[in-house]
């Protein structure tokens, strides 16, 4: 091939990512703030255009990962998501081997056929929900959900947009080499060409993080203070005393009392907050805000707020187990449904001058109080007989729905921040068929992805299953703006020619080894690494004419030299320039590093994977 000159710009670009790559890895400033410094740092270097610079705020990808979150958003206010997260957790159990193994399946099978962006950004919510239910790491699930994300594009020729575009790319290089293809008709690929691959990819991803999780995978153990329901300001207040909810069984041996018989509060200083018990038919339900007059009796399971010290003691005293999990109630006293709050009695509230006994505060408003803060002291026993003051703070648990509920009734002024978190199952159907409107237009109707998603974001607003500020809030700003930062470096990378003299000088270099296999080999791992520096879309629309063209030169087939970039445009996981890499940055608390040392293996895999089916099935030499 014709060599290309190396000039001043394409230095510039060089050095400017190599720039972006040392800040990456040596965490010198948020991701965030490397995106916006390549927004002001392109245009001013001259590589680029300021409308060039900023064009990655309007851009496809963009605006398509902004609509999904929202859409997101809904479906986990709706309680979908909730859902879905209930039937893993129920096949999947405690495990996080399953738990990572079946959310990975299922997260590359919807990829296979939407934009594995979308896909990404819907089982967000899920794998939060479950990591903070069973207590599981979540940084031990995102990757391997991530990538699963990324391969599953590779199931089908409508699964990433490389794939999308391979036909049309094909057919243009096929219409104008006429005299090098020989006059032969084009045959496009179909929809299921490349499933072999795909499923082999996902699968061979899997089987490799069940075994090699623990050592590529960030070790981020959940922490004990991690799972304190108190933040620091309150435990200063309240002291050790409250610490986190247990979960304990009453054995067959328990004679059966009532709860105000078991003085749980005066004698350990730990509250009751739920009890789950098995009904006449073996069907089990749940009290929430137990009363004095409930019955506990053998086998059932109770929730106690507590600390160690005390918990232990009640068990030894009482005879009951003390689970190591939460197994029973993991969902119940979830972060994203319950937690405990501090409010302060009003001057005008209705309370002033009587107990929570007398008012009937439990039954009433559906929360638990655990402790009664007045004048510097505290106060764990007889709290529901104390005839309450303007000015008391109670500290309180229950669900946030409930505390939003309180909220309105002027009586306690809160303290701490309520999550609104209450859900709208009622609006679950219009959340579900707003994200089908969405996928309809976008594949039955041929509208561009971008505006077929925010179609269904917007319809979620309209509809009201979410307000416009619930939407905004759901929407993850800091990738955003890395994603904006990374495209125009990306298409620096192409206006200045940086990518096209790279490929034509390893071409150049290579020239008199280039046999069948080694020239695929090149174009894999260069499609790979321009992947990980522009878009993947950059990478396929320069890639596929060079390397139709090389294998030609070399007789190979120049279809499998197409199909081998739009495969290789998905070897994208030792960076976190990948939209879907950069979503979940800052969910799993991950570093550039982390990306590196379970990328690289995952990166090996899939070039093996691919070559060895291409070579062995696809038949990369035929002419």
């Amino acid at each position: 091939m014709t060599p290309i000159p190396l000039t001043p710009d394409m230095m510039i670009v060089f050095g400017f990512l190599i720039f972006v790559t040392l800040l990456f890895i040596f965490d010198v400033v948020r991701v965030d703030m490397v995106g916006l410094l390549m927004m002001v740092l392109l245009p001013l270097s001259g590589v680029i255009s300021p409308v060039e610079a900023i064009s990655g705020l309007s851009s496809s990808a963009v605006v398509s990962i902004i609509a999904v979150l929202i859409i997101g958003e809904g479906l986990d206010k709706t309680g979908v998501m909730n859902n879905l997260a209930r039937i893993i957790i129920k096949i999947a159990g405690k495990s996080e081997a399953r738990i990572m193994a079946l959310i990975s399946i299922s997260v590359a099978f919807i990829s296979s056929f939407m934009q594995n962006i979308g896909a990404a950004a819907l089982f967000l919510p899920v794998a939060n929900r479950i990591c903070r239910q069973v207590n599981v790491p979540v940084s031990r699930i995102l990757i391997p959900m991530g990538y699963a994300t990324v391969l599953g594009g590779c199931v089908t020729l409508v699964g990433s947009s490389p794939l999308i575009l391979l036909n049309d790319l094909m057919a243009s290089f096929w219409s104008n080499s006429q005299d090098l293809v020989g006059g032969k008709s084009f045959e496009p690929f179909g929809l299921f060409s490349v499933t072999p691959i795909g499923v082999t990819l996902v699968v061979s991803a899997i089987v490799y993080f069940m075994i090699f999780r623990k050592i590529v995978l960030p070790a981020v153990p959940i922490k004990d203070e991690d799972l304190c329901l108190l933040d620091q300001e309150l435990e200063c207040t309240y002291g050790l005393e409250i610490h986190q909810a247990y979960e304990l069984t009453v054995p067959d041996t328990f004679v059966t009392k009532r709860l105000d018989e078991l003085f749980i509060r005066p004698k350990y200083h730990s509250t009751v907050i739920c009890i789950c018990k098995k009904g006449p038919k073996g069907q089990k339900f749940a009290i929430h805000v137990p009363s004095r007059a409930d019955i506990i009796e053998p086998g059932d399971v109770l929730g106690i707020i507590s600390n160690k010290d005390h918990i232990h003691r009640l068990t030894r005293d009482l005879g009951w187990e003390l689970h190591n999990d939460l197994n029973h109630m993991a969902e119940a006293l979830s972060p994203d449904n319950t937690g405990v709050v501090e409010a302060i009695v009003t001057p005008r509230s209705e309370m002033v001058g009587k107990t929570l006994h007398g008012i009937y505060f439990r039954k009433r408003y559906q929360v638990n109080p655990i402790a009664l803060y007045r004048r510097n002291s505290v106060f764990f026993e007889d709290i529901s007989e104390t005839k309450i003051q303007p000015g008391d703070a109670l500290l309180l648990f229950g669900e946030w729905e409930k505390f939003n509920l309180l909220r309105q009734k002027k009586d306690l002024a809160f303290t701490e921040h309520i999550k609104n978190s209450t859900l709208r199952p009622e609006k679950a159907g219009l959340a579900a068929g707003c994200l089908i409107f969405s996928l309809v237009l976008a594949m039955g109707f041929k509208v561009q992805l971008p505006i077929a998603l925010l179609t269904g974001a917007i319809a979620m607003i309209l509809t009201r299953v979410l307000t416009l500020d619930e939407a905004y809030l759901g929407v993850d700003w800091m990738t955003v703006f890395l994603l904006a930062g990374l495209i125009p470096l990306g298409l620096a990378f192409e206006k200045t020619g940086a990518a096209l003299y790279l490929s034509t000088s390893l071409v150049n270099l290579m020239q008199g080894f280039l046999t069948p296999l080694v020239l695929f080999l090149l174009i894999g791992l260069l499609t790979s690494f321009f992947t990980l520096v522009t878009s993947n879309v950059g990478a396929t629309v320069l890639m596929i004419p060079i390397a139709m063209n090389m294998a030609l030169q070399c007789h190979a087939d120049p279809r499998m030299a197409a199909l081998l970039v739009a495969l290789a445009a998905s070897n994208t996981f030792i960076l976190p320039t990948h939209q879907v890499n950069a979503l979940i940055m800052r969910p799993g608390g991950y570093k550039v590093v982390d990306y590196v040392r379970a990328g690289t293996g995952i990166t090996i895999l899939f070039i093996i994977v691919v070559m060895t089916l291409m070579y062995f099935f696809y038949g990369i030499s035929a002419q």
